[in-house]
């Protein structure tokens, strides 16, 4: 079922574990930036938009290893959309007691809605893999597919967010 997009989960592989290293260049330039709602601010946006990566890398491994059947990497690709639902709940819930940062519409939609539609749509292309629905693989492709765009949106507003940041705490 999931023949023929082996090129597709590998480019997306490697786009997720570049953007890790890119990611953690960014928060090298703002490591001066450790205050306790500087933590805070770690934990609901930063922790997230690194989770979201290297969920889409370890989805993608998981996707090219050569099983015998997709019953265990639809297993696999359920737990990991059922783990992300239950873990973007809770960023939700760190995101709203943040102090120092509202959200308007459009953050909230990528740094909270769009991973639970990524979340959602992965768990149901694994239980279309495990049932043998032809959607599956679009489900689990558009799902990684959104992740990667979501985490790049994050990564960029972060990215700015630490720039224009670093100056205040010098001073």
């Amino acid at each position: 079922m999931l023949h023929g997009w082996d090129n597709f989960f590998i480019m997306a592989g490697t786009a997720a574990a570049t953007l890790i290293g890119l990611l953690f260049v960014a928060i090298t330039l703002g490591a001066d930036l450790s205050t306790p709602r500087g933590t805070h601010g770690t934990r609901a946006f930063l922790t997230p938009t690194i989770l979201q990566f290297a969920a889409v890398l370890f989805e993608c491994l998981a996707v090219v290893v050569p099983w015998p059947s997709v019953w265990p990497v639809g297993f696999i690709l359920g737990l990991c959309g059922f783990a992300g639902l239950v873990y973007q709940v809770a960023v939700i819930l760190m995101q709203r007691k943040a102090d120092f940062a509202s959200l308007d519409w459009i953050d909230f939609a990528f740094f909270s809605g769009a991973p639970v539609l990524c979340h959602a749509s992965l768990l149901a292309g694994a239980a279309g893999l495990i049932a043998g629905s032809s959607f599956a693989p679009y489900a689990v492709a558009g799902a990684i597919t959104l992740s990667l765009v979501t985490g790049i949106r994050g990564a960029w507003v972060l990215t700015l967010w630490i720039a224009g940041n670093r100056n205040k705490t010098r001073t």
